[in-house]
């Protein structure tokens, strides 16, 4: 691994999974952040969507390759559009549960001061949902991780690290390579959840129990 990151095809393979795996993830951020605190604030929504959430979220990703294959091609598009898919729901449910979690003398207090319902979203609903959403996302990178490496290793025809795994693999004779490649996306997902998990304890300690705070 240690020589294949002096080679330029291999770092450029593995720079585009690490690039469409961020874009993945903020595009599901922004997808799902809202949509959580609809669900998790109007009944009515939440209701009337719930079962069409449940019946789309056990579906896997990977099962839809073929799908988004004929669908996109291979390209960029087709890794991206799969692992927004797989990283939506760990966001979304994260983020319409916390709102459960509320301290409703937050809310009564926000209401006594004349706080509408877009303020209250806003000022008291995130605010207390975004711990819950940061461990969505430490959940999501490594699925959209998966994801993305899977399509790349399906596909065949876009650059990345499931590419390069795909052709070491083919006559069975790089093996080194193979193991290289799964190594360092093991090493890019433990990296991403140390950071993430540092930032949620710095962010929000006051979120953590007083011993994992310190």
């Amino acid at each position: 691994m240690v020589t294949l990151l002096g080679d330029p095809a291999f770092v450029r393979a593995a720079v585009a999974t690490l690039v469409a795996t961020l874009l993945a993830l903020v595009i599901a951020v922004l997808i799902a952040v809202p949509a959580g605190l609809v669900l998790g604030s109007v009944p009515p929504v939440r209701r009337a969507v719930m079962t069409l959430v449940e019946f789309l979220r056990p579906i896997p990703s990977v099962a839809l390759i073929p799908l988004a294959l004929l669908t996109f091609g291979t390209g960029p598009d087709t890794k991206i559009t799969l692992a927004v898919y797989g990283a939506l729901w760990p966001i979304l449910f994260n983020t319409m549960y916390a709102l459960d979690e509320v301290d409703p003398l937050h809310v009564e207090t926000a209401r006594a001061f004349g706080t509408g319902r877009l303020g209250m979203l806003r000022r008291v609903a995130l605010p207390s949902a975004a711990p819950f959403v940061l461990t969505g996302v430490r959940l999501s990178f490594a699925i959209a991780l998966a994801v993305v490496i899977s399509t790349e290793l399906f596909s065949g025809g876009t650059i990345g690290l499931g590419q390069v795994v795909n052709v070491a693999s083919g006559g069975g004779f790089n093996m080194d390579t193979v193991l290289a490649g799964t190594v360092l996306a093991g090493l890019v997902g433990y990296g991403a959840n140390a950071g993430l998990e540092w930032l949620h304890r710095r962010a929000f300690a006051w979120s953590q129990p007083r011993g994992d705070a310190e």
